[in-house]
């Protein structure tokens, strides 16, 4: 009986236990919980550091405004030679890619059958003139026997019809005397222009003749060199407003190649297709520094403006246009500029900064508006005004 009465009450004690003990856990466990999110919760007091940014101040300056577009050189004469009589070609007399200078011979087309046909319309022409003066001594003869009434009027018609026939035949014949002599000078094929020759198309030996596979060659006039390139409408009535503009060929690395040139041609019309006017500038090019054909860049002087000088890193594009970053109050502004072009690795900026404005050349992707930041030393200074060259791009502001 005993046994059963402690048995049963170990039970009782168990159950009792694992009640209690089971809230008691899940207390301790809401108490825990909730202490952590006080603490999580609870305000922290520590400012964010300044980032430290590399500025630039900028200095208002007055720079040369030039408009820069790609173009294309092509010789300022370029001329097809072509063979104008019929016959072999017995010479070639000039070497293909040389210069040759205007009336130098260039083909031999064999010359005996147009000796012959010389010769043959020059004995043409003396049996004319040998008729044109029996005619006129017989018209000489008859006049004043006509005038006398001695002979009929029809003999004295006659002979004045003979002695014009006459006169007529000899024109005939010595026209036919220049055609003969023409076509013998044609068999010297000759440069028309001072330039460079260009690839023979026709070999020694070959027959020729003035029909549509007459062309032998080319010749291309390199001095002077024409550019042709074109400008957007706001550039060209930027670059109508300069007066005088100054064009400039560059190269690769932006050094000149070749002295300063002029305008020689400015389109009428604009290309719908592109919104562009074409021109063409034309430069002294004595070494043959350009080739036609060539690709260079040009750049056109369109006057001069007061503007500033911003590192090409530190110029962003978004939706509303280019934008730069600057220090204001130690925090960090976006500020939209309009620009000009650029000068070396630098934008000409001409609107939405001011003198002292320091802007923000570095940890760009970092900022936020209203960001704190610690402006370090500026940059080195922007270079003077006298040596930059401002080049508009193609995209505008």
């Amino acid at each position: 009986m005993r046994t059963i009465v402690d048995d049963y009450t170990r039970r009782c004690a168990a159950g009792f236990l694992g009640r209690w003990g089971g809230l008691l856990l899940a207390a301790g466990v809401l108490s825990g919980l909730a202490a952590c999110d006080a603490a999580n919760t609870a305000p922290s007091h520590a400012a964010p550091a300044a980032l430290p940014v590399q500025v630039r101040v900028m200095q208002e300056q007055v720079l040369p405004l030039t408009l820069e577009a790609v173009g294309q050189a092509e010789g300022s004469k370029q001329v097809e030679v072509r063979a104008r009589v019929t016959g072999l070609i017995e010479r070639q007399r000039y070497q293909e890619g040389e210069a040759v200078r205007a009336g130098a011979a260039l083909y031999q087309i064999e010359r005996a059958p147009f000796e012959i046909a010389l010769q043959q319309a020059r004995a043409h022409l003396a049996q004319q003139q040998a008729q044109l003066e029996q005619a006129r001594r017989e018209h000489e003869r008859l006049r004043p026997l006509a005038e006398a009434q001695a002979i009929s009027r029809r003999e004295a018609d006659n002979a004045q019809s003979a002695l014009q026939l006459a006169q007529a035949a000899v024109a005939v014949a010595q026209a036919q005397v220049r055609e003969a002599e023409l076509n013998l000078s044609y068999t010297t094929v000759t440069a028309p222009i001072s330039g460079i020759s260009g690839r023979s198309l026709k070999s020694e030996g070959a027959l020729v003749n003035p029909g549509a596979d007459s062309l032998l060659t080319t010749l291309t006039q390199t001095d002077p060199i024409w550019v042709r390139f074109a400008l957007s409408e706001s550039e060209l009535a930027r670059l109508r407003a300069a007066g005088s503009p100054q064009v400039q060929l560059l190269n690769d690395q932006g050094e000149s190649l070749l002295e300063q040139g002029r305008l020689n041609f400015s389109g009428s019309t604009v290309d719908p297709s592109l919104g562009t006017v074409p021109l063409r500038a034309e430069f002294a090019n004595p070494r043959l520094r350009v080739l036609p054909g060539q690709f260079v860049k040009v750049q056109v002087v369109a006057g001069q403006a007061r503007a500033f000088l911003v590192p090409q890193a530190a110029v962003m594009q978004n939706e509303q246009g280019r934008m730069v970053w600057v220090v204001r109050d130690g925090q960090a502004q976006p500020a939209p500029i309009q620009t000009a072009g650029w000068s070396g690795n630098d934008w000409v900026v001409t609107g939405g900064l001011k003198a002292g404005d320091q802007v923000i050349v570095d940890n760009l992707m970092k900022l936020r508006p209203g960001a704190p930041v610690n402006a370090q030393a500026p940059a080195a200074s922007a270079p003077a005004a006298s040596a930059a060259a401002v080049s508009a791009p193609a995209s505008g502001n």
